[in-house]
């Protein structure tokens, strides 16, 4: 037991490295260009102030949606996801499969759930011992932000990318110039020109990387899909559907960043709903039973908290290293 719990405390410790790497990048960034660039290289006064400002916005932005997006928790199923003690009690006693995923089924009719398993049976966490709201699954940790990338904190994974690439591209287009002047042998050399030359790479070299992670989660969220159904599409009771929670690109929009508009680039949680429940493309809102009984679940204690279960956090997972 005590070398299992020294593991687990290695694995957390060693589990910041990749945050730690990536602050330390940004506090030198913040050190080369505010002091070895704007005080030491810039002569005009203006241009400097200019440039001061515009980079606080960049990294005050960036560094507000890292954060949020590293100590924002993932959430956990509502405790109507639980079973009772007596069904649970009645689940564990029978040991035929069949009539297991009966008495699963008879529990999930009281709950919003359309997805299943793909055998067809409602999916069951044994762990946990709950019902898998849709489209949840158990955490993996996303490296860049060491947390799982889910329901609660997407929004907040997403301004931190586009945050992200807009600080690399405004260091990149304002040192580019300094970069020429150094090179050719312009300015003197100095500590300021191992700064500069490294800005400019370091802020390509992280702008490329990030341009494909961003890229590919604009994709995601234009299709209303996780990392997860966009590999394995999500079982209903039809059958396989990639697209069953794809309502139209504006719908997929307010899902992730909410209905004001004002919002969408702060990083406040605006997302729509609670996660446990998602407007189903192959049903109207007038006939779908879910949005129908809405207000009878959440009077019920539908609004505790969210899901978790295996590629994510809460209910819609897209997580990304």
């Amino acid at each position: 037991m005590a070398l299992s719990r020294a593991l687990r405390c290695c694995q957390r410790i060693f589990s910041w490295i990749p945050v730690i790497i990536i602050s330390s990048v940004v506090l030198w960034s913040y050190y080369a260009y505010v002091f070895e660039l704007c005080f030491v290289t810039l002569s005009n006064h203006l241009e400097r102030v200019v440039y001061l400002l515009m980079f606080h916005v960049c990294f005050i932005m960036f560094c507000w949606t890292y954060w949020k997006a590293i100590f924002t928790p993932p959430s956990t199923p509502s405790k109507k996801f639980h079973l009772s003690y007596s069904d649970k009690e009645r689940y564990e006693m029978e040991e035929r499969p069949d009539v297991q995923k009966q008495i699963l089924a008879e529990i999930a009719k009281k709950l919003p759930i359309f997805t299943r398993a793909q055998s067809g049976a409602i999916r069951f966490c044994d762990r946990c011992q709950v019902i898998k709201p849709d489209r949840c699954h158990h955490c993996s940790v996303c490296e860049t932000v060491n947390n799982c990338v889910g329901f609660s904190n997407y929004k907040f994974f997403l301004l931190f990318l586009s945050y992200s690439m807009i600080y690399c591209v405004f260091i990149a287009s304002t040192v580019f110039q300094y970069f020429l002047k150094f090179w050719v042998g312009d300015l003197p050399n100095g500590p300021a020109k191992f700064h500069v030359l490294f800005l400019l790479f370091v802020a390509l070299m992280f702008f490329v990387s990030l341009m494909f992670l961003f890229g590919y989660h604009c994709w995601l969220v234009a299709k209303n899909r996780s990392t997860l159904e966009a590999f394995s599409a999500p079982v209903f009771q039809n059958g396989p559907d990639r697209n069953g929670f794809n309502v139209g690109l504006s719908r997929n929009l307010r899902q992730v960043f909410g209905e004001d508009k004002k919002l969408w680039f702060i990083p406040v949680f605006t997302s729509q709903g609670d996660g446990h429940y998602f407007p189903l493309r192959t049903l109207r809102e007038s006939e779908n039973p879910l949005l129908a009984n809405e207000g009878k679940w959440m009077e019920d204690g539908g609004s505790d908290e969210e899901s978790a279960d295996e590629n994510g956090p809460a209910v819609i997972i897209r997580t990304e290293s």
